[in-house]
């Protein structure tokens, strides 16, 4: 699920161009899922080497492709205690996540992740003082639905996995939250700078208790990589949502299951059985109506 402050301000005044829009959301749609790939094959290493090797990539991809045009600017924000918050959440997001996927496929995590968005709905009114309205609650509630099939409680051995699971998207949530509420005070580039240092640094702290030798080449490039994918897949999230309205870019978030799926396969060979589909696909669903109900009240005078 993205998690970087996708707000418009500061974009160039273009017409809107759907077609890149769309094209960088697949490409989002593959990158992003890499992330948590990346971090399943290496789950046989402390989760905080893993975490550190995810932002350490981000963190150079950011250096190399915005620092020499950007400079200290990117760290310049009007609402720091905000950003220090969103960040830290982030950092404890990602341990999460890479917590719990050596245990499930990386379809299932992926699906649960995407209720965080039903959440933040179903908190608008007591967090963001925002009405929802009959719709939209009925759409959170068949959402959550979709949630409970693809966790079927007692029905798996994975029970502390869905549990980590469960907490990620409640955690996923508060970053979206306070995304919201950065959207209109920092630039995205601003947002995903200090996501990535604070994890950095917060995560080089335990590195040399928990640091372990890559044991083969590959394991070596995995490591070398899963930062990468991190860069690049905001990266692409962002260019996406400055194409074109987020009305028009969000529901192309949902694609990240299926990216999901096809790495969950080529990778692992692991096909998600019938009811994660249909579980994932209510989720979906569920998540594109509220979008949709949210889209038209907005639009209302």
């Amino acid at each position: 699920m993205p998690s970087a402050n996708t707000g418009r301000r500061g974009a160039p005044s273009l017409e809107d161009n759907h077609g890149r829009a769309a094209l960088f959301m697949v490409a989002a749609a593959v990158t992003l899922p890499a992330i948590n790939a990346c971090a399943k094959h290496l789950s046989d290493y402390s989760v905080l080497q893993v975490g550190w090797a995810r932002y350490a990539g981000h963190f150079a991809f950011m250096v190399l492709a915005f620092a020499p045009t950007n400079g200290l600017s990117m760290l310049r924000s009007s609402a720091l205690s905000l950003q220090l918050v969103r960040s830290g959440l982030h950092c404890a997001s990602a341990l999460l996540m890479f917590s719990a996927l050596g245990m499930v496929a990386l379809t299932t995590a992926t699906a649960i992740n995407f209720s965080a968005p039903l959440i933040v709905t179903a908190l608008a009114p007591l967090i963001l003082g925002e009405r929802i309205g009959l719709h939209r609650a009925i759409a959170v509630a068949v959402g959550f639905v979709g949630a409970l099939i693809v966790v079927r409680p007692g029905y798996t051995d994975a029970a502390f996995a869905t549990a980590l699971l469960l907490a990620n998207a409640f955690v996923s949530a508060a970053i979206q939250i306070l995304s919201r509420k950065l959207a209109g005070r920092d630039r995205a580039i601003t947002s995903n700078t200090y996501m990535v240092v604070v994890g950095f640094a917060l995560l080089s702290l335990p590195l040399p208790f928990v640091w372990r030798m890559p044991a083969t080449s590959l394991d070596l490039l995995v490591f070398l990589t899963i930062g990468i994918f991190g860069g690049l897949g905001h990266y692409f999230l962002v260019s996406a949502f400055e194409q074109a309205p987020a009305s028009f870019v969000s529901p192309f978030n949902y694609l990240q299951i299926i990216g999901a799926a096809a790495l969950g396969y080529l990778v692992f060979g692991q096909l998600p059985d019938a009811w994660t589909w249909l579980g994932a696909a209510i989720i979906a669903a569920s998540g594109m109506y509220v979008l949709l109900r949210e889209r038209r009240a907005r639009a209302k005078p």
